[in-house]
């Protein structure tokens, strides 16, 4: 059995914790928050760190003091990444599920969460690029 399914999240290594990380870039999409229902919805939109054509973050060990918003998934309680979507690698974890077949982990190459089409770089934009969030929030279709 492979680590990922012998060990919790909070047991896992760093090394290990990060290669979890299936590399869709789905959680550095800005989110909005509904003040009334506490309702969150993902926009289209990026923060100027991202490289879109890899969809990592090109200064992640400094991302959360350069962007306060940003959130480091390993420093919440991981009972509480329901908000990530369905396809999180994290998430599938957490809810006791398997990790998809277009997994780097599972496929051996990090091509395959573009292929699978689970990755933002074909529509994600940049903040710099756009005006107002509001326009684009978009929904999953899971």
């Amino acid at each position: 059995m492979s680590f990922w399914e012998t060990k919790k999240l909070s047991e896992m290594t760093t090394q290990e914790w990060e290669s979890v990380c299936d590399g869709c870039g789905k959680c550095c999409l800005n989110k909005l928050e509904d003040e009334d229902t506490g309702e969150l919805f993902f926009t289209s939109v990026v923060c100027n760190l991202i490289d879109l054509e890899t969809c990592r973050c090109t200064r992640y060990s400094e991302r959360t003091t350069l962007v306060p918003e940003c959130i480091d998934l390993k420093q919440h309680d991981f009972k509480e990444y329901n908000w990530l979507p369905a396809t999180c690698s994290y998430r599938l974890l957490v809810d006791g599920k398997k990790l998809p077949s277009w997994h780097p982990l599972i496929s051996g190459t990090k091509e395959t969460v573009k292929d699978a089409g689970v990755s933002i770089s074909s529509y994600a934009m940049k903040e710099s690029e756009i005006s107002d969030l509001e326009d684009h929030i978009i929904e999953w279709l899971e």
